[in-house]
This record gives structure tokens, sequence and C-alpha cells, in this order.
């Protein structure tokens, strides 16, 4: 008996709904499963060019994961200093940063062997010791819950002032700027002579203006880009230190991640990394050059083997309470291993 139209009409609809509650029951689990976002952290201000790199950065990894990973980024130090952005990471507040060796430093405090004062003389000489150190650096942090996606720098710290500082003896008779929450930088300062008072990094320019703070050591670019210079507009020629970072995410959020798409974001973090570790050497030279058009003036130091001096006589003090002392061995004796190869020009 042949089934009236009606009844196969009903058996086709059951069968299409049926068809249809199967497709998203199959899916369901697989969106849920790869709607992640990412919550990325950084004190880099929303107004700069590195901002628009790390925008770039998020754009592609939406794209790369089909929407299924997106990044919040939150800029301008926003949800605090690096710091408390690593306590943030933690808990789950945050999933990932783009932070200085003050926050890589919570995680593994090795990275500071990289920022010793003038141990090294060039980029290049950083980021080959980098490259030695990074292997072990990394699996540390790993261990510890912290993948990195890559590493960045902030350009060379120089002394910006609202006297001028030539000599060690100058900056000692100024207040000088320190991060809150490292209290062993505080004390190395203050063991070496100096007057330093800590602070949160919101709290700089103010301080500057109201003579709370008389001088910092930042970049720079950082000086330009944030107008410490107006109210600090002497800076030292001296490179006292690269300021180096990090981009890390918490393992527990890499790990969310589909398998399938981890590698592209790496590599796509990675390029990243290398476009702002570029746009930072070139825009050096010109931040200097736009302040001092601006009235900044550029201090020439009396003696780079007293401030070398200086630095050295902090090196016992560091080793012992600041870097791990096999992490400050390894880095001179990779240094030392680098200049071998590649002697200074003369």
């Amino acid at each position: 008996m042949t089934p009236s139209l009606s009844i196969r009409r009903r058996w086709t609809r059951r069968v299409a709904a049926g068809l249809v509650l199967a497709a998203v029951a199959v899916l369901l689990p697989a969106r849920a499963h790869a709607q992640i976002t990412v919550k990325m952290a950084t004190m880099v201000p929303d107004n700069s060019s590195w901002a628009l790199i790390l925008k770039q950065m998020a754009a592609e990894w939406s794209k790369l994961s089909g929407d299924r990973v997106k990044v919040r980024l939150y800029f301008g130090a926003t949800r605090g200093d690096d710091p408390n952005v690593v306590a943030d990471m933690r808990t789950g507040a945050l999933n990932a940063a783009v932070m200085t060796s003050v926050g890589v430093a919570q995680i593994d405090k090795s990275v500071y062997a990289l920022g010793v004062p003038m141990a090294f003389d060039s980029y290049e000489e950083v980021y080959a010791v980098l490259e030695k150190m990074r292997p072990k650096l990394e699996a540390s942090m790993e261990s510890k819950g912290f993948v990195v996606l890559n590493w960045v720098d902030a350009g060379w710290v120089k002394f910006f002032s609202k006297k001028p500082i030539a000599t060690p003896d100058d900056l000692k008779k100024l207040v000088l700027f320190q991060w809150q929450g490292d209290p062993k930088s505080l004390g190395l300062w203050q063991a070496a002579g100096f007057n330093p008072r800590a602070g949160a990094s919101s709290e700089l320019l103010t301080g500057l203006k109201t003579g709370m703070y008389e001088a910092c050591s930042i970049p720079p670019q950082v000086a330009a880009l944030l107008r410490y210079y107006e109210d600090a507009p002497y800076m030292t020629d001296l490179s006292w230190s690269l300021l180096l970072g990090a981009t890390v995410v918490n393992k527990d959020t890499w790990n969310k991640i589909p398998e399938d798409v981890r590698p592209a974001l790496l590599k796509s973090a990675q390029d990243a990394g290398a476009r702002l570790r570029d746009d930072i050497r070139k825009n050096g030279e010109s931040a200097t050059a736009a302040m001092q058009k601006a009235g900044m003036k550029v201090v020439p130091v009396a003696s780079k083997d007293a401030w070398l001096k200086i630095a050295e006589s902090m090196y016992p003090k560091v080793k012992a309470e600041y870097v791990p002392a096999e992490a400050f061995d390894e880095a001179i004796r990779y240094r030392d291993e680098y200049r071998k190869q590649h002697p200074p020009k003369k």
C-alpha cells in the first residue's frame, strides 16, 4: 500500500529535522572548544606604532584560527604594572601579556641576566646571548605554567632627569624612580649609594611634575611617546641596559587552543615580535632627535669608565641577590664568546 502524500511529507520533515539535529550535535562541541578569548595586557600605549603591530597580530590570530581564537588587548597599563599582570595571569583574570623583564622575572629571574647594567654593548650582543639561554629559560617558564610566544625589547635604557647627569655622583643626588614590586632592585640601588623611590609606572609622569621623582631610567622611545622628557629634560648619553621583554601566555590557555592552529599562531606572534624589535631600533635615533628639537638636552658622560666602575661594583650583589648565579655566569660567558667572534670595531 502506497503511503499518502501527507505521511510522506511528515516523514521527510522528520528525517530532515533529525539530520539537522545530528549536524548540530556534531558541530557544537567543536565550536564550544574553539571559542577562546585571549585577554592580553600590555603597557604599550594605544596610540603607538607598537600598538598597531599588536592589533595586526590579534587580527591574524582570528583569521588563522577561523575565528576560533580572539585576542582582546588591554593597552596603556590599564590592567596595572607587569607584576600585577603576572598575578592576574596566575589567577586567570588575564591570559597573556606583552611585558618587560620586570614581568618576566616574576616567573623566572634568570631573564635579569640579559639586563645586567653595562654588561652588553649592542642589540646583536644581547640577542646572541639570549639565543643561547633561551631554550633553558623558556623550558623553565613553561614548567611554571607560562609559554613564551616571542622575545622583544623597548630599547636601551638611559637616564632622564630634571638636572644634568654626567657622573654617577650627579645621579646619587637625585630621587630615582624605580618600579614597585621589585624590592631587591631597590636594595641594589640603595647599596650602591643612590636614592631610589618605588612607585607605579602610572605615577611617574605626575611624580616628575611634582618633584616626587627627579630622575628615571627608561628608553628614549618610551620617553618620547609618553612625553616624560617635558618634565625630565636632560638625557644622559649612556646606554645603561637593554630593556628586554617577552609576550607570554598562560599555559592552560595555550593548551585550550586547538592543537592544529597553535603553530600558525606561534609564528604570527614571532613575526609580530620581529616587527616590534625592528620598529624599536628604527625609532631610537628619531625619538631622540624629536625630543632635542622640542628642547631636551643630551648630556655627555664625563667618563664612561666611571659608570662602568659603579655598575661592576654592583655585580657581586646582583649575582648574590638579584640574578641567579648560574644565569649570571652563563650570560657573561656567552657574551665573552660572542665578543671573541665579533670583536668590537675600533
